[in-house]
């Protein structure tokens, strides 16, 4: 059970919360707050794992709140402006909630903080196949085997993925490197990382990943014939 609070100065905002995680099983909301400093004495008191925080509030803003805790809590924040995602997404929000939201829209949210709270507290004897990147203002799931390659722009990358719409993450390929399992993800290039089982051929220093040609980096040639001749 994910214990929570809210946070919000609007007492209708926080009814709504209350409302909505009545009908769910897996959240348990302690206790609501209109004043961020009663919010924060609570907290050092009782550790919450999850926050519904409101970011514009006239005492402290949710931002401020946030940044204040010394706990690690994971927080989805709710807000009336898309522009305040931006500072959420950079303090490692689980999602954000743009008001008003849907139940439906609620309820992606706390079931993306489940995936995540069990993803960190349970203990693993097997290799995830699957990680957490942040993109899009919130926490993405990616699925290792549906990785179709990975690539390097600017400070950026995009895991292009089977299927599904490629996720574009702030993160360095160093990373996500140690998110992937080695024996299945090796670097071709400078700018690119690629699934082993899903190399199709190689022929003039380029790799055919589904109907993708990536390069083969000089720099990077003898590990991936070595690893890709052991592995054929």
């Amino acid at each position: 059970m994910i214990k929570a609070i809210a946070v919000d100065d609007e007492p209708m905002a926080l009814k709504v919360i209350e409302h909505f995680c009545e009908s769910v099983d897996f959240i348990k909301l302690e206790k609501s707050f209109t004043r961020p400093v009663d919010a924060l004495k609570h907290l050092n008191k009782f550790p919450s794992d999850l926050l519904f925080l409101d970011i514009n509030m006239p005492q402290l803003n949710g931002i401020e709140f946030y940044k204040s805790l010394k706990q690690n809590t994971m927080v989805i924040f709710t807000t009336t402006s898309a522009e305040h995602a931006i500072e959420g997404f950079n303090l490692n929000a689980v999602d954000y909630l743009l008001k008003p939201y849907t139940e439906e829209r609620f309820l992606q949210a706390v079931s993306k903080a489940r995936e995540f709270y069990n993803y960190q507290t349970n203990s693993r004897s097997q290799e995830d196949n699957f990680f957490f990147v942040r993109a899009d203002y919130s926490l993405v799931k990616i699925s290792i085997p549906n990785i179709l390659y990975i690539e390097a722009l600017d400070d950026y990358l995009k895991i292009h993925i089977h299927n599904e719409k490629t996720v574009v993450a702030r993160m360095t390929m160093k990373g996500i490197l140690e998110k992937l399992p080695s024996k299945d993800f090796i670097r071709v290039h400078r700018s690119f990382i690629v699934p082993l089982g899903r190399v199709k051929s190689v022929r003039n220093k380029m790799i055919s990943v589904e109907n993708q040609s990536i390069p083969l980096g000089n720099t990077y040639e003898e590990e991936f014939n070595k690893v890709f001749k052991g592995s054929a």
